[in-house]
């Protein structure tokens, strides 16, 4: 009789939709409700307003920002960006080179954005508070995770790439050009 479980080729053939159902399901529980759903609800009836291009860019960027980190969590931390199924390996690659929260900043640009391209002051508070709260979580839950799940990585990721944004790494120094 055959294992119901299927072969480990199988299984592991299994893991890789799963793990992208998984990255799917948080992503649009977490980010797409404090970056799309609130903001929407914030605001009313968008269709209403004819959205400012420097917003509407700024929004992309975020977008784009947002999804590359989403895709750094899947491929290279083999996990997702949910705190129950967190990567598990540390993601240093892409844009966590110059920052140790992108998608973070993916998502404060994504609010950016709408703030900009509506003219929305709603909107404005709301990405104030949502960074304040992205700090503390980042500062008072995250970062002790990090120490305590990559004791041997984390601290070399932490003196190298700064919490939120550089395009400068901290192990170097810009140069200055020849005179």
């Amino acid at each position: 009789m055959p294992d119901r479980r299927g072969s480990s080729a199988s299984r592991s053939g299994f893991r890789l939709p799963m793990l992208f159902l998984r990255a799917l399901i948080a992503f649009l529980a977490l980010p797409g409700i404090v970056a799309f759903l609130a903001p929407a609800v914030l605001v009313g009836s968008i269709e209403t307003s004819t959205p400012h291009g420097e917003g509407v860019a700024v929004f992309v960027a975020g977008a784009l920002v947002l999804l590359w980190c989403v895709r750094d969590f899947y491929v290279a931390g083999k996990g997702t960006l949910a705190p129950w199924d967190p990567p598990r390996r540390l993601v240093s690659v892409g844009l966590y080179r110059f920052s140790r929260n992108p998608m973070y900043v993916g998502v404060l640009l994504i609010l950016i954005g709408w703030t900009l391209a509506l003219r929305s002051r709603a909107l404005l508070i709301y990405t104030v508070v949502v960074a304040i709260l992205f700090h503390a979580r980042v500062v008072m839950n995250e970062e002790p995770w990090l120490a305590r799940t990559f004791p041997d990585e984390w601290p070399r990721f932490k003196s190298q790439v700064p919490r939120w944004l550089s395009l400068v790494p901290r192990s170097g120094r810009p140069r200055r050009s020849p005179r």
